[in-house]
């Protein structure tokens, strides 16, 4: 198919510190086969040069927004401000150290359109170790999204016209799981597709490559943020880490 009415995409993307990375992710957005996108940037306070490196790429390209917050609030903060300023109808998601395949836009756009689908990801690969792909089923629903965590947020798209405006709650980590949940529980299903479209950066020392903390945040929000019962949760959360495992053996 192709898109007529093309559809505005508003790129949503926090940034932190963020200096050495995010010029080549903004290149891999500049180099979308699908041209109709505005990239809103909210830089959450940042102390490198972040802000300046962003200013320089403004200054050539006007699709390109930035916000910047008055104090250091984190992702969720950083996400909201800029979903906020968006004026496109399909929102996507990429960190500052992520990147895109040239055609991620186009070929996620086109597939929602045809089969009117509120809520698509893809599948993506690592950066560091191209060859370790996480695969994506056809679909999910809550339950499902709950065991296995495998939408990553960098290969997100959402149509708003379908689910209308959304927030991501305000928690430190982990704020991407729970909007997913939120959003479950009023759509029946997330689509998939399997096709690696998406890069993403692993940081050592960041707190999401650290499992044992990742293993308590996810406790935490399934019992605490999400209000599932203490049965309902452990059940979730048994799956959650059994998958979690078997994907760091598979890398």
């Amino acid at each position: 198919m192709v898109v007529t009415e093309q559809p505005l995409v508003s790129i949503i993307m926090p940034a932190y510190n963020a200096a050495r990375f995010i010029g080549e992710t903004i290149k891999s957005i500049q180099n979308q086969s699908y041209i109709f996108w505005e990239l809103l940037i909210t830089d959450d306070c940042s102390t490198d040069n972040t802000f300046e490196i962003v200013q320089e790429f403004i200054a050539n390209d006007e699709r390109i927004k930035l916000f910047q917050l008055p104090q250091n609030s984190g992702a969720a903060v950083a996400r909201n401000n800029s979903m906020s300023e968006a004026n496109g109808r399909f929102l996507a998601f990429l960190d500052a150290d992520d990147l895109w395949e040239s055609k991620k836009i186009n070929t996620q756009l086109n597939f929602m359109l045809d089969n009117n689908l509120a809520f698509t990801f893809t599948s993506y690969s690592f950066l560091d170790n191209p060859s370790n792909i996480v695969e994506v089923p056809e679909r999910l629903d809550l339950a499902g999204m709950l065991k296995n965590t495998i939408i990553g947020t960098l290969t997100v798209m959402i149509d708003t016209d379908m689910t209308g405006p959304f927030q991501m709650p305000l928690v430190r980590r982990g704020q991407d799981l729970l909007t997913w949940a939120n959003l479950l529980k009023n759509i029946q299903y997330a689509y998939g597709i399997n096709i690696p479209l998406s890069q993403y950066r692993t940081v050592r020392g960041s707190l999401s490559n650290n499992r044992l903390k990742a293993l308590k945040r996810t406790w935490h929000n399934y019992y605490k943020e999400l209000h599932l019962g203490l049965p309902k949760a452990s059940f979730y959360f048994f799956c959650y880490a059994l998958n979690a495992l078997r994907k760091h053996y598979k890398s």
